[in-house]
Parts: C-alpha cells; structure tokens; sequence
C-alpha cells in the first residue's frame, strides 16, 4: 500500500488503530493522525468497517500525530466514504 493511504490496523494486543499509513516493515506499522477504533457500531467486521465506515453511536479516541504498532495483524484500505464518516465522528471522552 502506498505511504498516505488512510487504513484500519488489527494488532494482536493494541486492538484496532484507522489512520494514514506511513510505513510497515513485517509486523510493525507507523500511523499519521491515528485513532483507536474502541468500540463500533454499524458495521459486522473490520472489514465492512473499512468500506461502509461505521454508526455515531461508535467510541473512536482522539487523534494522536503518530502511532508505532508493533503487532499488526491486517492492515485494511478504507474508501472515501469509510474516511469521511471516521474522521468525523467526535472523540469519546470517557
């Protein structure tokens, strides 16, 4: 995948990371404005969650600059719509 391409990251123990692929090498997975995918809604599996993006209801952390994932599992292109719904959806707070 190329270097920019917004991606859904499962990791082994880190849980599930959507943010622009900077790099990978193996296992190991660097994100651009990352966030943690703590719970969704709206979508079955990961990779419905890539295409279709997922319901408001969802719990999605706040964007950090950058993330080393050092455990990736998958790593899943997202569409635009997918993108769009999940850079817009705000910060769970709890």
């Amino acid at each position: 995948m190329k270097k920019g391409t917004e991606v859904i990251v499962r990791t082994y123990s880190a849980g599930v990371h959507f943010g622009k692929l900077q790099s990978q090498k193996g296992k190991e997975v660097v994100l651009h404005d990352a966030r943690r995918i703590w719970q969704w809604q709206g979508a079955f599996t990961l990779s419905a969650v890539a295409i279709k993006g997922v319901a408001a209801a969802s719990k999605l952390s706040v964007s950090v600059p950058e993330i080393v994932l050092t455990e990736a599992i998958e790593i899943i292109p997202c569409s635009k719509e997918a993108v769009k719904i999940l850079r817009g959806i705000k910060a769970h707070d709890e």
